[in-house]
């Protein structure tokens, strides 16, 4: 996987007003930690890190930090609900020849047969293990053919080399199923069709009873 280089600058500020100056100036907050190292506060620059960002598992070479470069993997962004910019970062150093564990995400090519089938997609990322520095950006999988039945399991995945499933081998991940019709709807109008005639029986019933009292 290749590396992106980011600018990094020590924060010393903290703080939500901290926080929010240094977004006005582009920047966002982000903290570096791991390997039994002290916790670390950094300041990214913002643009940078969203492209960054836009690779998944992307590894970030951290530079200008006070030992030197350090290679970084995204652990966790927060980003703001509404407009969608990131508010903070945390990251974890990871080293070549290091095993983490992460989610991929999976990559559907190619279709399913032609006809009544729709794809039912159980999981769009799945665990794995793999080289801290050779982390797959995803894992395909063709459906191409696939008709009603056929199913995709985890086992049924074809991983790089050094790369193992951190999941039962038997878990689903898709499968192909009839799509519904209307007819469930259709059943459901024709079981309440009869409430209507009760309620004009019903109100019959109370005319021909007011009529033979009028006549009494």
């Amino acid at each position: 996987m290749p590396e992106v280089k980011i600018a990094a600058e020590a924060r010393t500020e903290f703080g939500k007003g901290a926080a929010r100056r240094s977004r006005r100036e582009g920047k966002v907050p982000a903290v570096l930690y791991g390997h039994g190292t002290d916790t670390r506060h950094l300041s990214l620059p913002g643009h940078a890190l969203m492209l960054a960002l836009k690779t998944p598992n992307v590894l970030l070479r951290l530079e200008g930090l006070k030992n030197g470069s350090e290679i970084a993997l995204p652990k966790a962004v927060q980003r703001d609900p509404v407009r969608g910019f990131l508010e903070h970062v945390d990251l974890i150093l990871v080293r070549s020849g290091e095993k983490v564990t992460i989610e991929v995400p999976l990559r559907i090519t190619g279709e399913i047969a032609p006809g009544d089938g729709m794809l039912n997609q159980q999981l769009v990322q799945i665990p794995v293990e793999a080289d801290a520095t050779k982390i797959p950006q995803g894992i395909d999988v063709d459906v191409e053919g696939m008709d009603i039945g056929d199913t995709v399991h985890a086992s049924d995945l074809k991983l790089p080399q050094g790369v193992t499933l951190q999941v039962e081998p038997d878990t689903l991940v898709l499968h192909v199923i009839a799509q519904q019709g209307g007819e469930p709807e259709e059943e459901e109008a024709a079981e309440g069709a009869p409430e209507a005639p009760e309620a004009l029986a019903e109100s019959d019933a109370g005319d021909r009873r007011g009529d033979e009292e009028q006549a009494g």
